[in-house]
């Protein structure tokens, strides 16, 4: 992982973060729609994928640049495993979900590894948000409850935040957190045997796009 700044408020001590980096997730969804042409738009892929109840045994790992944290592997490339004949578009649908659950996973795992502190819920933002699906697979993969709040745009709303808070029209960080809401909240319903048995396909997967590219002599 990557330690960063995570922010600093006036003179206060700054706070720092850890960083998991991950190549390709929703621009995996918009592969699906403009390379592969399988969906129309990026909000139909919750639909095609809700129409099955598993991906199949397909397992999609995104590796098109390499693999960022916790590998960092240039040298993998993307794959596509488990397929077969009965396997459809919507199987590879949610396996497209399911791979930006998957790699969050691993993240999570990572800080967990790194920081001693176990992950008691997520805090969730950014335009993958509004796929309710993929929340609740998040939930699943990871354990843990996955909250959305009512303003998904995370980022936009810090910096306007800093800048509140740098010419006084909010006092103090309490302050702003009595503005936070909750718009909504999933819990993890996937048993524990079958999360525990789809994490160790998804690795051997993740196996599978190494050592695509050699090094030149």
């Amino acid at each position: 992982l990557l330690t960063t700044v995570g922010y600093q408020i006036g003179d206060e001590k700054p706070v720092y973060a850890l960083e998991g980096s991950i190549a390709v997730t929703g621009s995996l969804v918009q592969w699906m729609r403009d390379q592969m042409g399988l969906i129309k738009s990026a909000a139909e892929i919750e639909t095609l994928a809700s129409s099955v109840e598993d991906n199949g045994g397909a397992y999609f790992v995104p590796a098109f640049s390499g693999l960022f944290a916790p590998y960092w592997r240039s040298d993998a490339r993307g794959v596509i495993a488990g397929l077969t004949r009965y396997v459809t578009k919507a199987h590879i649908a949610r396996a497209v979900l399911e791979a930006t659950a998957w790699q969050t996973r691993e993240i999570t795992d990572a800080m967990t590894k790194d920081s001693g502190v176990e992950l008691t819920a997520l805090k969730v933002d950014g335009g993958m948000t509004s796929n309710n699906l993929l929340m609740q697979t998040l939930s699943d993969f990871l354990d843990a409850p996955v909250v959305r709040p009512m303003v998904a745009e995370t980022t936009c709303l810090g910096a306007a935040y800093a800048a509140g808070l740098a010419v006084g029209f909010w006092p103090d960080t309490d302050a702003l957190r009595a503005n936070w809401r909750r718009a909504a909240e999933w819990t993890p319903r996937m048993d524990a045997d079958r999360r525990d048995s789809e994490y160790k396909s998804w690795l051997k997967a993740v196996e599978r796009t190494m050592g695509w590219i050699e090094d030149e002599e």
